[in-house]
């Protein structure tokens, strides 16, 4: 190695901590790099591309770093052209795979060049989806789109989706999925087109049937990066295995808390289990954090802590404000505490572009919106704002043309009925797939726009309803490139933000109603982790007690995430007398004296002797003194945790659990998240 060159290597592991360091030594692979949120992941995948290709280990054309998207693919290369390599290769794993496509189709397909590539599966899906039978004519596209994509990156043939989708959660029924997809794929080949998906199912198949494709694009590319590991999905890794061929060098690169696109087929197991898979595979942890302030880590640890998790972050960072957990006692308070926030940010000299909002669906972007407007703040939608949204344009459309002369409350049974029988609405349409989810809550919030104005308007009529979304279009459009943000936590992945704030973290809203347990849970879990993760000084999480609801005022429970954020509840802690044994009643009395004083077990209290009167027993009957003390000390936060209770039981938890977990919900920690 010539001196320039060990110099060039030195200046490459210069200012890397102790595990960057580690990780860009580590030239040969397979070497899987855990890289958590903030700790430099793009930095030490460049940085070690460079030292492998200054060191010899690899030449620059062979080198490939692959991508998720094609703007990481684009910093990619700027950041290798900095350090002096504009000949390395990044590209997304379809943009690799549709080269080689390219080259090798004519060859054999009797020089016909490939087929065209669809901008998406969107426009031969629609008019399939349209004449499905009844009421499924009227399933979002996309999610059909998103279920076929589910199948293809398993290599799931339409012969073959019914049995391979038995018991999985689909926006039609199984048979109807599996008879679309059919359809699809025979009008596909009518057209002489592909799909994204067919780039990576048509490079797997030409080179596991034909090795001299295979051994030349080896040839080529022999030292491989993998950038987002956690969003590969089956088909992908099938890429990699094929581009790889009988050699190790695979680094992958990925954080498995931020896999946020299971829908999508990608799986944290690919990389929590690379080491078994790829045998003699170095992981190094990239754990210390320059992003965030050590406050806002704590909480991104006690959020995985919360499930068995003992991954933790580490500040690099100086200390900076607590990041704050606000309940509200409705919406309005709450949006008015958001904006509030915002001005005391910008006040301190937060740029308007380095604050965020982030919500779990782009519905609830649209109060906040409103309540910007009001506020005189500048925002910005990122992302499609709402009202270009095609079904929200669509249904505006449908008002516009069809509901008649109504006004009032009968405009909106009107609006209702028109959109029933074009659109499919159907009030609180939850259990199909996330795209309809999403259609119908666009829905009920225009519907609550009208609720609004009616309030204001009793006989308000089409012509004033169309004439206020069009005022609050103009608004939306009018968002300042300086204004702060507004997004979606999906849209938020590999973000930051000096200040982000988290609102409306409501049991239904995240999670959603619809993952409730299991993997989807842990997806939602992700990704407040990740809307944490994103803010570097300032960070505000709230919810609100009461939220309406297409015009009606609904009660509200907290996120359940929120539980493991809060710190403890602070306990009175009783000393006993030491004759405890000698004078139980005594002692007992002491007890309840002691624990008076505290809100929630007045609440307790109180509750009890409702319950109490309206099963006309007496009140002992319900709970003890000493059963309520003892619901406070263990502070339960599930069902199965009060069952465990001394003095409750499985009959007692069946029957009162419910209403003793309300009322703790509504007392717990009062000073601190309020």
């Amino acid at each position: 190695m010539s001196q320039s060159t060990v110099s060039v290597a030195d200046e490459l592991l210069a200012d890397l901590n102790d595990a960057q360091r580690a990780a860009v030594l580590a030239t040969h692979g397979p070497v899987a790099i855990r890289a958590r949120a903030g700790t430099g992941k793009t930095r030490v995948i460049t940085r070690r591309t460079a030292y492998a290709i200054s060191t010899g280990v690899v030449p620059a054309d062979q080198a490939l770093v692959v991508t998720f998207t094609d703007k990481a693919a684009n910093e990619m290369v700027e950041r290798l052209r900095r350090l002096g390599l504009p000949d390395v290769t990044a590209r997304t794993f379809h943009a690799h795979a549709l080269s080689q496509l390219r080259h090798f189709w004519p060859s054999r397909h009797d020089g016909r060049p490939l087929p065209e590539i669809l901008d998406s599966k969107l426009g031969l899906l629609v008019p399939l989806v349209r004449r499905l039978p009844g009421h499924y004519r009227f399933t979002a596209a996309k999610d059909v789109a998103d279920e076929i994509e589910w199948a293809k990156n398993r290599r799931i043939a339409p012969d073959a989706y019914e049995p391979a989708a038995a018991g999985r959660s689909t926006p039609i029924p199984v048979d109807l999925m599996a008879r679309l997809y059919r359809d699809y794929e025979r009008a596909k080949t009518r057209a002489d087109r592909l799909d994204f998906d067919d780039m990576l199912t048509r490079t797997v198949e030409l080179l596991e049937t034909d090795d001299e494709a295979a051994e030349t694009v080896r040839s080529r590319k022999r030292w491989i990066s993998v950038d987002e590991y956690q969003d590969t999905n089956p088909l992908q890794e099938r890429l990699l295995e094929l581009w790889l061929g009988d050699r190790a060098d695979l680094c992958v690169v990925g954080d498995e808390d931020q896999t946020i696109y299971t829908f999508a087929g990608a799986t944290p197991s690919l990389l929590t289990s690379f080491a078994d898979r790829y045998p003699g595979a170095r992981t190094i942890d990239l754990t210390e954090n320059y992003r965030s302030t050590p406050q806002i880590l704590d909480l991104a640890n006690r959020l995985l802590a919360g499930d068995g998790r003992t991954k933790r972050l580490v500040a690099t960072r100086g200390p900076g404000p607590v990041a704050t957990i606000d309940r509200h006692p409705h919406a309005e308070a709450e949006l008015d505490a958001v904006t509030a926030r915002m001005r005391g940010f910008i006040g301190d000299g937060v740029a308007p572009a380095e604050i965020a909002v982030l919500v779990r669906t782009n519905a609830q972007l649209v109060p906040v919106e409103e309540a910007l407007t009001r506020a005189g703040v500048a925002y910005r939608v990122r992302g499609t704002r709402f009202y270009d949204r095609p079904e929200v344009r669509g249904a505006i459309e449908i008002v516009r043309r069809s509901v008649g002369d109504a006004t009032g409350p009968a405009l909106a049974t009107a609006i209702v009925a028109r959109w029933r029988d074009e659109l499919g609405y159907r009030d609180g349409d939850t259990d199909r797939g996330p795209e309809t989810r999403e259609r119908a809550a666009a829905l009920d919030t225009l519907l609550g726009i009208l609720e609004t104005l009616l309030q204001s308007e009793p006989a308000a009529d089409r012509a004033a309803f169309l004439a206020e979304l069009d005022r609050r279009r103009a608004d939306e459009r009018d968002g300042a490139a300086e204004g702060v943000n507004l997004l979606t936590l999906h849209r938020a992945k590999g973000l930051e933000w000096d200040a982000v704030l988290l609102p409306m973290l409501e049991e239904g809203s995240l999670p959603v109603r619809s993952s409730a347990e299991g993997e989807a849970l842990a997806e939602e879990r992700r990704l407040l982790y990740v809307g944490i993760t994103r803010a570097r000084r300032h960070l505000a999480l709230s919810w609100a007690e009461r939220r309406d609801v297409r015009g009606k005022e609904a009660r509200r429970r907290r996120s359940r995430f929120l539980d493991d954020l809060l710190p403890p509840p602070r306990r009175h802690v009783v000393q006993l007398p030491d004759a405890f044994e000698a004078h139980p009643v005594r002692a007992r009395t002491t007890a309840v004296e002691e624990a008076a004083v505290d809100p929630r077990f007045v609440a307790l209290r109180e509750w009890r002797a409702n319950r109490a009167r309206a099963d006309g027993v007496p009140a002992y009957v319900v709970a003890h003194d000493q059963t309520l003390i003892a619901i406070l000390d263990a502070d339960p936060r599930s069902l199965a945790a009060l069952r465990r209770v001394r003095g409750m039981g499985p009959a007692k938890v069946d029957r009162y659990g419910p209403e003793i977990m309300d009322v703790l919900d509504r007392t717990r920690s009062a000073p601190e998240d309020s």
